[in-house]
């Protein structure tokens, strides 16, 4: 458990703050979470760092520029178009 961790009255103070109404039993709740969450964080400081040199690799292919529809036959299916382009619903 923290030493830092807030308390119930810390609790319902931010509750109080973001106009949240809460009971005594779940400030009790919630400050006992808090103080577990601090205590995982705390055992976090405690892994040792660990140093090496990243080898990234793209694992993304490179990009190829490929044949791909022609406009007219891209068109072909769209029940409206203007100018070559794809005509959809005007967005507001």
């Amino acid at each position: 458990m923290s030493d830092t961790s807030p308390g119930p009255d810390e609790v319902r103070h931010v509750a109080r703050l973001a106009r949240v109404a809460i009971s005594d039993e779940e400030a009790e709740q919630f400050a006992g979470q808090f103080a577990d969450i601090l205590g995982y964080f705390e055992t976090l400081d405690e892994v040792p760092e660990v140093e090496r040199d990243v080898d990234l690799v793209n694992v993304m292919r490179d990009d190829e520029v490929r044949d791909s529809l022609e406009q007219e036959k891209a068109l072909s299916n769209t029940s409206e178009s203007e100018e070559g382009y794809f005509k959809g619903p005007n967005v507001s």
